[in-house]
């Protein structure tokens, strides 16, 4: 072999090393994630029956979901013991890996009283084999300067209760965090006062896209590793309202993050209202879209 033949086929095979190296790499993380679905999208349908709407979901393609409407006192999910509910998504091979509690009326009481609530939160969340406990929002009147100032204590001290019991505690953004406070916004505080391995984020991309200076994939080369779930649903173009995915303004082609350098374990297609027709329609149409334009990026 000449001298330039070795040259030739060394550097074909140190390009190939590389392009092996870079799959090799990818597919060490790659996941094999579930469609998921936070269920406030079908609130009507979950209130009026919750087994025949998980299963007509299930056929649309999402498997795993996001809840809310938790009863701590009662240890019920949609008025279901929580391991009678277990048992019901079990049937229908179905998980749920995160729930929204409500946190928000513990701004007001006592560290006693949250930390009994976060127990009630933990036993629910063990019964569903559920790794995550999420902290949804804050009502209107408890956004001020000094609640945001407040919260990344709460917020650490809730994350180390959850994490000692062996489970996962987010906090899920809207637009008000990007609100300016003299010069100050309740999400900036959120992120850089609140310890990382007790306290993760759920990114909802709707919200950052219609509140924030900045896009989901940017805020995930900001803060790579913090964004544990992702909330995935469009904008409408006109009125900047909900919408189902593919009938908005949000190009996700541009903004989608890498999974991997968020962290993603989880993510849920959702809409919190503006239904072209009704909600089980909107989460057919938003299931389909994703599946064909979305999917294959995460």
């Amino acid at each position: 072999m000449n001298r330039r033949a070795f040259l030739q086929n060394t550097g074909i095979f140190a390009a190939a090393s590389v392009l092996l190296s870079k799959s090799n790499v990818s597919m060490a993380y790659a996941k094999n994630y579930k469609m998921g679905l936070q269920l406030y999208t079908i609130r009507d349908e979950m209130a009026n029956d919750p087994i025949a709407t998980l299963s007509q979901v299930k056929v649309m393609g999402y498997q795993d979901f996001e809840l809310y409407d938790f009863d701590g006192e009662q240890d019920t999910y949609y008025g279901f013991k929580s391991n009678q509910f277990k048992s019901i998504l079990d049937d229908l091979e179905l998980t749920a890996s995160s729930c929204h509690y409500g946190f928000a009326p513990f701004l007001e009481r006592s560290e006693s009283d949250l930390t009994r609530f976060v127990d009630q939160c933990i036993k629910g969340a063990h019964a569903l084999k559920s790794p995550y406990i999420t902290w949804p929002w804050i009502a209107p009147e408890q956004r001020t300067l000094e609640n945001f100032k407040r919260m990344p204590s709460m917020l650490n001290k809730i994350g180390e209760q959850v994490t000692k019991a062996g489970l996962g505690f987010a906090y899920h953004n809207h637009g008000f965090e990007f609100v300016e406070h003299n010069g100050e916004n309740g999400f900036d505080i959120i992120l850089s006062e609140t310890d990382p391995a007790l306290v993760k984020l759920q990114m909802d991309m709707y919200w950052i896209m219609h509140s924030a200076n900045t896009t989901p994939k940017q805020m995930v080369e900001q803060h790579p590793g913090r964004f544990v779930m992702w909330h995935i649903k469009d904008m409408d173009t006109l009125t900047r309202d909900y919408t189902e995915l593919g009938n908005g303004s949000i190009n996700y082609l541009n903004v989608l993050p890498d999974p991997a350098k968020s962290g993603l374990e989880y993510y849920y297609i959702e809409q919190g209202g503006n239904f072209a027709h009704n909600s089980l329609e909107s989460v057919a149409v938003s299931a389909a879209y994703f599946q064909k334009h979305l999917k294959a990026l995460i």
